[in-house]
């Protein structure tokens, strides 16, 4: 009987939100397809690109009139389990395939998956400490930085560089569970964010035609 009150699944996908936190899933499942099969700058754009529809998905739920409370709390659910693949998943596959798959790199691969879990997990149980302030570093964070270290790739030799961001990214790791007070990017920052994602993205495409 209870079945009878509750909407279907698919009737939360017709909500501008979700089909925004959606579009962010196709970005990371994008990045891990490109992860895998070694094509790094175009992952790192899925990356950047997940980040982009996970900060706009919010902003447009708080700009909707007449949402829902069961609508908003899907939402948060759904946006949950997303940054679990985007901010969790691409990462770690990232890791080990630019690790040529070493058995050495599966604990750190481990651990960039368990702390997005553990520090969702937290999130969604107590949120932010106020109201620009998140407990430890957010997840988001991480993929930008990592973004950011990618530009230097040329740089270095091949394994030198993974173990560069394998240090990196547990570094970051750490800052993820820590309990320094980190500000929650917001409002005019999108303007900043929407700049970085479209330079990077740029950037790494000039890199990946200049691959071909």
């Amino acid at each position: 009987m209870n079945d009878k009150k509750q909407p279907g699944m698919l009737t939360f996908a017709k909500d501008l939100p979700n089909i925004c936190s959606l579009l962010g899933l196709l970005s990371a499942v994008a990045g891990i397809y490109f992860a895998i099969t070694g094509n790094f700058p175009l992952a790192i754009i899925g990356v950047l690109w997940a980040v982009l529809f996970d900060w706009y998905d919010g902003i447009i739920a708080r700009k909707m009139k007449g949402r829902t409370k069961v609508q908003g709390e899907f939402g948060k659910q759904l946006d949950s389990m997303i940054d679990i693949v985007s901010f969790g998943i691409l990462p770690a596959i990232l890791l080990l395939s630019y690790g040529n798959y070493s058995v050495w790199f599966i604990p750190g691969a481990f651990v960039i998956i368990a702390v997005a879990a553990i520090r969702l997990s937290y999130f969604n149980v107590y949120g932010l400490i106020d109201s620009k302030t998140y407990k430890g570093l957010a997840l988001d964070n991480n993929v930008l930085i990592l973004a950011f270290v990618f530009l230097f790739e040329s740089f270095f030799e091949h394994l030198s560089f993974s173990i560069i961001i394998y240090i990196i990214l547990m570094i970051l790791a750490a800052f993820n569970l820590s309990s320094v007070p980190t500000p929650k990017f917001g409002g005019k920052w999108i303007y900043v964010l929407v700049i970085y994602v479209l330079i990077l993205t740029s950037v790494f495409g000039w890199i990946m035609y200049n691959k071909i």
